[in-house]
């Protein structure tokens, strides 16, 4: 049997974080979801075109192979949440009510898929540190990684992301469809899963 640190085996590991997430339930569904993929998406590209004025609910679809439907609803989700603004009219659409420097990611993915970390909330995970001494050193891993993934969200913003398209990579967007689809079935690790409680 193939040993990991400390002479535990991979096994009695594997065993042990699984009774825990059974136990105290710390360890739900860590990936980001399609909405929240979207919400990004969409929010990278008025980053883009920020102080060009209001960006058309289509144009914005079109332009990162987006279903026009489902952003229509994002976006009224971020507008209440005072992350854009609509403008009617000709010229009407959407466009980001602050800089892109001063909209982070952690607050659109707490806003649309809920607290930030992917090993349960902090107060969690020190209760378990304090409670279960035999493993606090394990839980205090768990407790660095998502220290760690919140800093890096609070302190990126979508200005740090959003880079300008060429016209190739602009065209790729718009005929994604299906593989953006796909791409998103397989994102990594992101979010908490449960609603209501702190990142």
């Amino acid at each position: 049997m193939s040993l990991g640190l400390s002479g535990f085996s991979i096994c009695s590991i594997v065993n042990k974080v699984y009774y825990i997430n059974r136990l105290y339930g710390i360890m739900p569904s860590m990936k980001i979801s399609q909405k929240g993929l979207y919400a990004l998406q969409a929010l990278m590209m008025l980053s883009r075109h920020y102080n060009q004025g209001a960006i058309r609910i289509r144009d914005i679809a079109y332009e990162e192979g987006l279903p026009e439907k489902f952003l229509e609803l994002i976006l009224l989700e971020l507008k209440n949440a005072r992350i854009v603004e609509s403008v009617r009219g000709a010229k009407g659409g959407y466009q980001l009510r602050r800089a892109p420097s001063e909209i982070h990611l952690s607050e659109i993915i707490r806003l649309v898929d809920g607290p930030l970390a992917p090993f349960g909330d902090a107060e969690q995970l020190r209760g378990l540190i304090d409670r279960d001494v035999e493993h606090s050193a394990l839980y205090q891993v768990f407790l660095d990684v998502r220290n760690s993934a919140v800093r890096i969200l609070d302190n990126t913003s979508l200005a740090d992301i959003s880079v300008q398209k060429t016209g190739s990579a602009a065209k790729q967007g718009r005929g994604r469809g299906k593989k953006s689809h796909e791409a998103a079935a397989i994102l990594p690790m992101v979010v908490h899963g449960n609603r209501g409680k702190d990142a």
